[in-house]
């Protein structure tokens, strides 16, 4: 059975849904999942887990929340994570994407093996985007 951890940050509880929808995803193909806000997060589960969702919206000026999904993704930039599977998803509320641009350039240089391109949608997740959250959760059991 494969590990998953699905480790996120929500302000508005729109992340939130999108990452409940991801481990859904996972867990609709018999993957164990656990799902973390990122808070409660440590690097070991990212290491020890066979696929990994991290989820965050963008912030203001297009970046990652900054006073927990960032020390964290910092965290992680300090290993190798070579034989890591990682997808990353989040919503928005306006800009183009850049904050997840810049996310998955950040992931590939760590070695993680990125198994789709990151997943945005715009502001609260409609029941079409909570589908794409399922089928990207799909997409880490199958990894």
């Amino acid at each position: 059975m494969k590990k998953i951890s699905v480790i996120y940050w929500s302000g508005t509880g729109n992340t939130e849904k999108m990452a409940e929808s991801v481990a859904e995803g996972a867990r609709a193909l018999e993957a164990e999942v656990r799902i973390v806000p990122v808070g409660s997060a440590s690097v070991e589960d990212v290491l020890s887990a066979d696929a990994v969702a991290l989820g965050c919206p963008s912030m203001g000026d297009e970046i990652l929340e900054e006073s927990e999904m960032e020390p964290f993704i910092c965290s992680l930039e300090k290993q190798s994570l070579a034989n890591v599977s990682v997808v990353l998803f989040g919503s928005y509320d306006w800009g183009d994407g850049k904050w997840m641009r810049d996310w998955e350039e950040r992931m590939k240089k760590t070695g993680a093996s990125l198994l789709a391109e990151g997943l945005i949608l715009q502001l609260e997740p409609d029941e079409e985007g909570l589908g794409e959250c399922r089928k990207l959760g799909e997409t880490l059991a199958k990894a």
